[in-house]
């Protein structure tokens, strides 16, 4: 490959990575411990993720288990649950926090789902935009004695890799959508 396509490449793939780790974060009726990525805990005034203060399993299909290894940030980790946009009241019993996911309705699951296709057209979005300012340093490159052949191939190479990067968004879009609407 052009060494002057691998920064290109590396943003569409960085964008492409940034989708898919949001991906992640989206619950799809089963429980994932994943969905406590973003939530933040306040340890001696310290923003802490949760995955820092207490050890966190998934017992059941739709339970996630977090025991805090200090006591005292039950209530913190808690208040930092009710806080955050997941939508499920915890429940502790002085020792562990639980956080039961309810079946998800119809309705919610086709919100999900068009909450994923939007996120997958904003991340194509970005990977067309990163294909734009490529063509751009591209057509620069004409002014420094480099041949309109050569442009052309770089700016077909590039949209080779956009159309690659678009499709593996499409995919990924696809397969979250149907496992959200699997019951």
């Amino acid at each position: 490959m052009d060494e002057r396509l691998v920064p290109y490449e590396e943003k569409m793939k960085k964008a492409y990575d940034f989708l898919a780790a949001d991906f992640v974060t989206i619950r799809a009726g089963r429980a994932n411990p994943h969905v406590l990525d973003k939530i933040k805990v306040d340890y001696y005034g310290t923003p802490t993720p949760i995955q820092q203060v207490g050890n966190i399993s998934v017992p059941e299909a739709r339970m996630i288990q977090i025991a805090p290894w200090e006591k005292s940030l039950i209530k913190e980790i808690e208040k930092a649950i009710m806080s955050s946009d997941l939508g499920i009241t915890p429940s502790n019993d002085g020792a562990v926090i639980r956080l039961v996911f309810p079946e998800l309705t119809e309705e919610r699951r086709k919100e999900l789902v068009k909450e994923v296709k939007k996120k997958g057209e904003d991340c194509k979005v970005a990977i067309r935009n990163i294909r734009r300012d490529g063509n751009d340093a591209f057509k620069k490159l004409a002014k420094a004695e480099v041949s309109e052949d050569e442009i052309k191939q770089l700016e077909e190479k590039l949209q080779k890799l956009t159309d690659k990067f678009v499709k593996d968004v499409e995919s990924l879009v696809e397969e979250k959508s149907k496992e959200i609407m699997t019951v």
